[in-house]
């Protein structure tokens, strides 16, 4: 094989590795080495132009001073970009390698020390603070495959391979420098695009997520800190020796595919109303009607002491009607402070309560204005699936009313029992009922069936919008990680309702860092925040319920990663000693 087969031989060799490295520095690493090697140059340099058109220094390498900075090396560049054009925007044409950037030219000095065209006196000064002594240089722009100079690759002192004397860089190596430079263009402007789409992309999904936190009190930092949570463990996870976890690890992509499907794992709640997700009393909707329902005990109270007032005028006992008017005015007054208190909410309401309730909401008032008018097309529609009545009308105090009905209005993915995606959900038969008793009579807590489902929903939501997207096939299971944390290892859990074998060792991790980051975190205006015993002594029942897989449990103690995540998230009144051999 002659020298030039050999060449081209090599630059082919050289264009298929550079095509196939996928890491950044490691890809501009093999450029500056292979285009050393190539020109037996004893140094080099690698520049990348930036947007704010600097070349900035990437790799810098030496042989004899055995000075190496940047690439895979974990040194940083500590040398400053190089401006291509001056404050006055002129172009910067004195230095050599931006000249070659500015023109797209080779440039080739066989002395820098005899050449009058460039400013070599940062060259002298390297030269004069370490000894060494630069001579032939070499800047060769790089081009992508639209012209555009992306970058500088500069070499140093080219060797006489037999002397090792210090000489010129040839005319023969020269265009085989270039055509190396040309190939690794444009493998690096690929490698450059990749990364930046990359970049853009986590940005957008982490854009996303602090939107979800931003969007409610309720859900704080969440979004945030369960991709923390849950890389934490994964990493324990692959780290484990012994079973169920000595035969699991992630490649780099499967671990980018985790990163992602993390952050993106309540993507859902978007699309969940926040006057849902903020309902702090069972009236409240983006107001609280608990002040409509005061001002109708106004009037029932207006009303009596009218009606006291006009039996006097008829001739009636005053000092008995006034007294039983007391009377009617203090219960009154009992009826709305029990009606406020039930507004509040609370962990159990009483059978009793519930049919105390229903007996106020039959207290009469009257109604003397239309209360169809003024009002949006959409609630018009539904106050009129009842008849109007003649004004004036005596109307109850509280009431369930037709209007207070919100039907489903768009389309219910899993209220399909064949719906692609394989939910198994109970769907309730509206999508809101805002009925005044309706809601006052919740058991437990402010929410009514409908919104609890509205609220758990987004999990749905979740894997339909990740459904809809065009994962590449490194990325295809982000919906099954981002959407399996609130299923349950019985297989109870929703919206598939999956048992432990049918959910990824990522997706069972998620659980678990959901409901550590929900009980322990400090940012949430309902709860206090609880301890680090606390939320692990939850966890553990939740482990006995089959609701948590008891393994990851078990490795999220004995790995410590609880005590780590406590130390980088919690305050400090929360990180308590946790004995964790009362919970294995």
């Amino acid at each position: 094989m002659s020298s030039d087969q050999a060449s081209f031989k090599r630059l082919i060799d050289i264009g298929i590795a550079l095509s196939a490295q996928k890491d950044t520095n490691s890809l501009m690493e093999r450029i500056l080495l292979e285009a050393k090697d190539m020109g037996n140059a004893d140094g080099g340099t690698l520049y990348i132009r930036t947007k704010n058109d600097e070349l900035k220094f990437e790799i810098v390498r030496t042989d004899s001073l055995g000075f190496a900075e940047g690439g895979t090396t974990g040194v940083e560049v500590t040398m400053p970009p190089v401006p291509m054009y001056d404050e006055d925007n002129q172009p910067n044409d004195h230095n050599i390698v931006t000249y070659s950037a500015l023109t797209g030219e080779t440039i080739n000095i066989a002395d820098a020390y005899d050449s009058d065209k460039f400013d070599f006196s940062g060259t002298k000064k390297f030269d004069e603070g370490t000894g060494y002594r630069s001579k032939s240089l070499l800047s060769v722009p790089l081009k992508n495959n639209v012209n555009d100079v992306i970058g500088v690759l500069q070499l140093l002192n080219s060797q006489d391979p037999e002397t090792g004397e210090v000489v010129a860089f040839s005319d023969e190596i020269q265009p085989l420098i270039e055509a190396l430079a040309s190939q690794a263009a444009v493998a690096l402007d690929n490698a450059l695009l990749i990364e930046a789409q990359k970049n853009l992309l986590e940005s957008i999904i982490e854009l996303m997520a602090s939107a979800v936190d931003a969007k409610s009190p309720y859900t704080g930092g969440h979004c945030q800190r369960v991709p923390e949570l849950t890389e934490m463990l994964t990493r324990a996870a692959c780290a484990a020796k012994e079973a169920p976890f000595a035969d699991f690890d992630l490649n780099e992509e499967e671990w980018y595919e985790l990163h992602i499907g993390a952050w993106l794992h309540d993507c859902g709640k978007v699309t969940t109303p926040e006057y849902v997700v903020d309902k702090a009393t069972k009236l409240e909707t983006i107001t609280d009607r608990i002040h409509e329902i005061r001002t109708r005990f106004e009037v029932v109270k207006r009303e009596a002491v009218i009606e006291c007032q006009e039996k006097i005028i008829a001739g009636g006992d005053a000092d008995v009607l006034r007294g039983k008017l007391e009377e009617q005015l203090a219960q009154i007054d009992d009826d709305y402070y029990f009606i406020a208190n039930c507004n509040v909410g609370g962990e159990f309401m009483a059978e009793e309560l519930v049919e105390r309730v229903q007996r106020i909401a039959t207290t009469k008032w009257t109604r003397t204005l239309d209360d169809r008018v003024g009002i949006a097309r959409e609630e018009l529609n539904r106050k009129e699936l009842e008849p109007a009545g003649e004004l004036p009308c005596e109307e109850d105090l509280l009431a369930d009313r037709a209007d207070h009905i919100f039907k489903h209005d768009a389309v219910v993915h899993s209220a399909d029992p064949d719906n692609p995606y394989g939910f198994k959900v109970d769907v309730p038969e509206h999508k809101f009922n805002k009925g005044e008793i309706y809601n006052l009579s919740i058991s437990r807590g402010t929410l009514t069936k409908e919104e609890r489902f509205k609220i758990n929903d987004h999990i749905v939501q979740t894997i339909v919008m990740l459904e809809s997207l065009p994962f590449p096939k490194h990325l295809e299971r982000i919906p099954e990680i981002a959407g399996g944390h609130h299923e349950r290892m019985d297989g109870k859990g929703y919206p598939k309702r999956l048992n432990a074998g049918e959910m990824s060792v990522p997706a069972r991790i998620m659980a678990i860092a959901d409901v550590f980051e929900a009980l322990t975190a400090a940012d949430r205006p309902y709860k206090l925040p609880k301890t680090l015993t606390a939320s692990i002594e939850i966890m553990s029942f939740m482990v006995k319920d089959d609701h948590l897989e008891g393994e990851l449990f078990k490795l999220f103690l004995q790995s410590g990663v609880y005590q780590e995540y406590a130390e980088k998230f919690l305050l400090p009144s929360q990180i308590d000693e946790v004995n964790i051999a009362d919970y294995l």
